[in-house]
Parts: structure tokens; sequence; C-alpha cells
């Protein structure tokens, strides 16, 4: 990142200083928005996106364990198409976004060439990215066709690279299928933006799901913490918690496992065991100090402590978050034994042929957030 070479000439005695000045360190944030092509030919990466994109999320936390995760989306199709550009702003509620990917499906398309520059333009200049220095700028354009060279309303994407530049905007490329013309361009917006190109086959390559020994105890575990969970605020706010709970519960098995494992390792290393991605969880919130209990109006309380008195909200608040961590450790020992199950599975299967799409992705943000 452009601010690491700037602090490397600053004199040793002079960041010693201004540390031991500042009250504390600033918080990494690491983002990575996704420009995806949403045409009728990307249907089954994109399936496939919904499945995996919990270890897409886990392996920025491998990387990066202490930093704030903002994940975001642009999907695009094509003018004539019911939209041009779809835009899901950078949000630290993955679940949300996870909601909003899996009302997902691809359609339209089929004239080859599609908005790819209007909607890198998006991904660049109109996402709410944070201005901050300690933080990761990566975006992944995904997609099949090249880009509408002649459609003049247009910036055409060496330019809107140069913007993701002046950003510390790192774009990578993922090229799903073996278009040559688009083959091309991929390459050259990948070399341009500081970024990796990556093929893989049209489908998005082969899913890899291996089950494991813990997953059964893992789910059942995460479903117990999520009724530690006490939603609050205006009611908008509760529906959308009381949907995350809703969402765990239904979700298949591989990706329950999935989404369990990452809210344990974030759970590790915040100041509080968040149940769920997001506010809107009085019992993180509190134990945060995010939100001071006595502050939260009675109409925005969750129904159980509405009729208590303030010492037995206090209380209750306290019982949930010492059953949530005690959940949350044997939670963490079993993501552990899960961890090295699915090493092994792998390190004992052959090399896949291909990549595949969370793969390629993962092992791309766990190299660009190490170096």
């Amino acid at each position: 990142m452009l601010h690491f070479w700037f602090r490397a000439l600053v004199p040793a005695c002079f960041i010693a200083l201004s540390t031991i000045a500042s009250p504390a360190a600033a918080k990494p944030v690491v983002e990575v928005a996704f420009v995806l092509d949403t045409t009728g030919s990307m249907s089954r990466l994109i399936e496939g996106a919904k499945r995996k994109i919990w270890s897409i999320a886990t392996a920025i936390v491998e990387a990066n364990a202490d930093a704030e995760i903002r994940m975001g989306l642009v999907a695009y199709r094509d003018i004539g198409d019911e939209y041009v550009t779809r835009t899901f702003e950078l949000t630290a509620d993955i679940q949300d976004l996870y909601a909003k990917l899996l009302q997902f499906e691809a359609r339209g398309g089929g004239d080859w060439p599609e908005s790819v520059n209007e909607a890198l333009q998006v991904g660049v200049e109109k996402l709410n990215w944070s201005s901050g220095p300690d933080t990761w700028r990566i975006l992944f354009l995904v997609g099949d066709a090249p880009p509408h060279m002649d459609y003049p309303q247009d910036t055409k994407y060496p330019k809107v690279i140069a913007m993701a530049r002046e950003k510390d905007i790192i774009v990578n490329t993922v090229q799903a299928g073996g278009a040559r013309d688009t083959e091309r361009v991929w390459r050259e917006i990948a070399q341009l933006g500081a970024g990796r190109y990556i093929a893989i086959p049209q489908d998005g390559g082969q899913i890899v799901v291996i089950e494991t020994p813990y997953d059964d105890e893992i789910i059942e575990l995460q479903k117990r913490i999520n009724g530690t969970v006490l939603p609050y605020g205006p009611r908008s706010k509760k529906v959308r918690v009381e949907e995350k709970q809703r969402q765990v519960a239904a979700a298949p098995a591989a990706s329950a496992t999935e989404l369990a494992s990452y809210l344990n390792k974030r759970a590790r290393n915040v100041a509080a065991a968040e149940a769920v991605t997001g506010d809107g969880d009085l019992v993180a919130d509190v134990a945060g100090g995010r939100k001071a209990l006595e502050a939260v109006p009675d109409s925005d309380l969750p129904d159980a402590l509405r009729t208590m008195a303030a010492k037995d909200r206090k209380a209750e608040i306290d019982k949930r978050l010492a059953e949530r961590k005690v959940l949350n450790q044997r939670m963490a020992e079993l993501v552990r034994k899960r961890d090295q199950h699915i090493r092994d599975k792998r390190a004992a299967a052959p090399a896949p042929a291909t990549d595949s799409f969370d793969r390629a992705v993962a092992e791309t943000l766990r190299a660009q957030l190490n170096r």
C-alpha cells in the first residue's frame, strides 16, 4: 500500500514518539468489492459464489485477524437488460450482503460485450471506500465477456483503472471461460490495476465441500449462540437481526458451518463475542461498549427486557454474554478440529485440474493482505 513506503521513510525516533503520543493505534480495515457480471452465462458461477462467500470472508480473517472487514458488490449487465448496474455498498454486515446475494439470479445478456466500463467506474468511484491510511482496498472484476468500447457515454477502463490507482485500490480480474478477447482486456486491467489475472472455468470451477465429523455439533452450537442474541432498536433493525437468526437456521449444512467458522474467528478478535454481523444485537453492543443499556429507550428494547427492572436487564445481558462465551470457547475447539480435518483431506487429495472461484479469490486475498 502507498502509505507503507511513506512510513518507511520516517525516522524511527519520530515513529516511536508519535506512537507514544497517540491514544491508540488505528484499527486496520480490509475492504473487498466484487464487480460481478450477472448475465445468464454467469449463472453457475454465481450459484457457487452464494455458497462460498463465507470461506472468502474467512480467508480475510485468517490473513488479518484484527481488521475491520467490509465487503460490497456491484452487479452489472448491459444497456437494455433489467439493469445496467446494481450497487450494494461496502459493509461490515456481511450477513446482510449474503442475504442480498442469495436473491440474485443471472439473466439477460446475449450480445456478448457487457457494460464493463460503467460497472468498473461505479465500483471505483461510487462505492463508499474508506480513505484512511491503514486500509486495504481490493476489487475483483468477475465476468466472461469484454467491455462495450462503442458506448460514447462510458469512461473507458484504462482511465477508470488510473482513478483506482489514485485511490490505492488494487484491481484483480477473474475471467470465467476462455474467450480470447476477454482475456486480453482482463489481463490488461489486472496489470494496470497492480492486481492479479485469474482464469477459471465458465461454471466457476468445482466447488469442493469437505464434510467433517464436527459439522453437526458446529451447526447446533451456532443455533444455541443465536439464542443468546437480543435484537433491539427500531422495528426495522430488529427485523433485520431476526432475519439473520433465521438465515443461520435455514442455511444448507456446508454454508452454515462456514458461517459459524467465520463468526467464531471474528469473535476471538473483537471486544465482544459477536453472534451476528453488523449492529442490532444488544448483548454484543453493550458488552463491546458501543451502546449504554440505560440509553436505550424502552420502545427499542427487546420484549424480553421491557418489563424488567434496570438491574434485572443488566443481569440478563450478563447471563447471555457468559453463556455465549462458553459456547464460543467450545466452538473454537471444533472449528480448529474442522480446519485441520479439511487441511488433511486436501493434502491427501490430488490437486484439482483447474482453480475454482472461491479458492482463487481466497488465495489472492491472502497474498495481497500479507504483502
